[in-house]
């Protein structure tokens, strides 16, 4: 009763507006970017364009050298006509010159026949009158047979020079042939760099003379009106989030300047960044005016919950134990262990839910340094 009152700091439970937030980085990207790549090794013969140059659809942005993409175009033009003729070839059994050998073998070969046929007869006649030997007919009828057997062979050489499997071969040797031609024509198509969309040039990696290796990055187009933010949160802080939620951008050259956005698309997975563990989280900016710049980081804090009229405390009156929430309330003069339910929170403020009523005044420490307990003297310290 004659001790001194302990000094306490307390404040009101009070209505007020409750608004929880988290912040975390992120990196400015447009929506849809146009990479355009060197098709080829080979050098930059002109540059029409400038970092920042705003370009129409269709501008020509850039002319490679394309000696070495022509050459490779005509190789390719002339492998499909030989495709075609080793094709045609197969399909009507042989070449022009082929057919036209392959008809000359055939007519000698029925003369050959006929004459080896005429020879058989006039033996044959020679024997029954006893002029010819039976060995001189038969040395004439193998005659025969051997030009029937040559005609016949020539005949089916003719008529069936290649096989289906060959035929099918050839087919598909042309097949590669066009498409190799196909791809040749798109490389010395690309060689003339025109700009796929209207938009921003924002990076230029190529001067005229420069030498470029095969699938160097020459330059990056984008419409910088329709742009978006990759954000990294923390794991922990991942199941906060949701679609739709609102979220604020700002960014350090632009200080006093916000724009604003929304989650577009939540993590569908964590990754390493650094040190951390994170999820990325895709923002559509819903006021992009192009003064973003893509590859720029920023700062994003996103909205999780807002409550216009909950029974707030400060944050430092909670205490636990043994997992359950209480404050000390402040009761005349001591103080009153009290548990209490919680809702939404941010750094300063925790809603509660049940355990107070408005105008209750709950200690957040001491003056002193002292540790609060039940029970004890206090004087509230204005």
């Amino acid at each position: 009763m004659t001790r001194d009152r302990l000094e306490i700091h307390a404040y009101p439970a009070a209505r007020v507006p409750l608004v929880s937030t988290i912040s975390t980085n992120g990196r400015v990207e447009p929506e849809v970017n146009y990479e355009i790549h060197s098709p080829i090794a080979t050098t930059v013969k002109a540059v029409y364009v400038q970092p920042g140059d705003e370009v129409a659809a269709g501008k020509l942005l850039m002319v490679l050298d394309d000696v070495q993409a022509r050459a490779r175009l005509a190789s390719a033009e002339s492998g499909v006509k030989a495709a075609q003729a080793a094709l045609e070839a197969a399909t009507h059994n042989g070449s022009q010159q082929e057919r036209q050998m392959s008809a000359a073998d055939g007519t000698r070969a029925r003369l050959e026949r006929d004459e080896a046929r005429r020879g058989l007869d006039a033996l044959t006649k020679l024997n029954s009158t006893g002029a010819a030997s039976p060995n001189e007919v038969a040395e004439a009828r193998q005659r025969l047979d051997a030009a029937e057997a040559n005609l016949h062979a020539l005949d089916q050489g003719a008529n069936n020079r290649y096989s289906p499997a060959e035929i099918e071969r050839a087919r598909s040797a042309l097949t590669d042939a066009e498409a190799s031609l196909t791809a040749a024509r798109q490389v010395v198509a690309q060689t003339m760099v025109y700009s796929p969309v209207a938009g921003t040039v924002y990076s230029l990696d190529a001067a005229r003379t420069e030498f470029a290796e095969e699938g160097k990055l020459l330059m990056q187009v984008a419409d910088l009106h329709h742009e978006r933010i990759r954000a990294y949160f923390d794991e922990p802080e991942i199941g906060k989030l949701a679609v739709g939620q609102k979220i604020q951008i700002k960014w350090d050259a632009k200080p006093g300047r916000i724009w604003n956005g929304h989650i577009e698309r939540t993590p569908v997975t964590v990754v390493n960044l650094g040190t951390r563990s994170v999820g990325e989280v895709l923002v559509m900016i819903d006021d992009a005016d192009s003064e973003l710049l893509p590859e720029t980081n920023v700062t994003v804090t996103v909205t999780i919950s807002s409550d216009l009229n909950d029974l707030t405390v400060p944050r430092e009156a909670l205490r636990s134990e043994n997992g359950k929430t209480y404050v000390f309330k402040v009761v005349k003069d001591g103080l009153q262990k009290t548990p209490v339910t919680i809702g939404t929170l941010n750094l300063t403020q925790v809603a509660i839910l049940s355990g107070l009523e408005a105008g209750d005044q709950v200690a957040t420490g001491t003056v002193n340094g002292l540790p609060l307990r039940e029970g004890v003297p206090v004087k509230v310290e204005r």
